[in-house]
């Protein structure tokens, strides 16, 4: 009995040992510009012009996409600085997007602004215009101040938040203390 189950035994494993491989599925509709050429975790990315620091920016994770020309952040936050190197102003967002060609940058989901003059700005999406050093939305925002709170659509600025205008207000209130 014990050696017609060793047999048996035998049989099964030599059977099973054959030449029939599996061969891996390919995924033949995956586009390689859905797959990132860099990525980054806990990345900090200095900006500097002429040797000068602009911005230094900190993420948990970046995605470089070299054939749609963009760069994924998620976590951002971006530390601005002026020409004597001093910190103006700081901008959070869960999500963030660099255009790699116009190097204009987007800031998307909880985005807040605070600048070293105690202006608060709060919006769902915001974008960094490289070319003019302006910071805009066409998105409701709300900017507090030492002196005011102000909340509407449609917003500009410089990047210090010193000089902004707001196109259509929908509140407008003096802080008084």
């Amino acid at each position: 009995m014990k050696f017609i189950i060793l047999v048996c035994i035998t049989m099964f494993v030599v059977s099973s040992c054959g030449e029939n491989k599996i061969k891996p599925t390919i995924n033949t509709n995956l586009d390689d510009s859905e797959i990132p050429s860099q990525q980054s975790w806990n990345s900090k990315i200095i900006f500097t012009d002429n040797g000068i620091l602009k911005a230094i920016m900190l993420s948990k994770h970046l995605m470089k996409f070299e054939k749609k020309h963009e760069t994924l952040i998620d976590d951002m936050k971006i530390e601005f600085y002026n020409p004597s190197g001093e910190k103006t102003s700081v901008l959070t967002s869960k999500k963030g997007k660099v255009d790699d060609i116009s190097q204009n940058m987007f800031a998307i989901d909880s985005v807040v602004a605070v600048s070293d003059s105690g202006v608060t700005l709060r919006t769902e999406e915001l974008m960094w215009v490289n070319k003019t050093q302006k910071i805009k939305t066409d998105r409701f925002v709300r900017i507090e101040s030492p002196n005011e709170i102000i909340e509407g659509y449609g917003f500009v600025s410089d990047q210090t938040l010193r000089n902004y205008t707001i196109r259509n207000i929908t509140y407008s209130s003096d802080v008084k203390k």
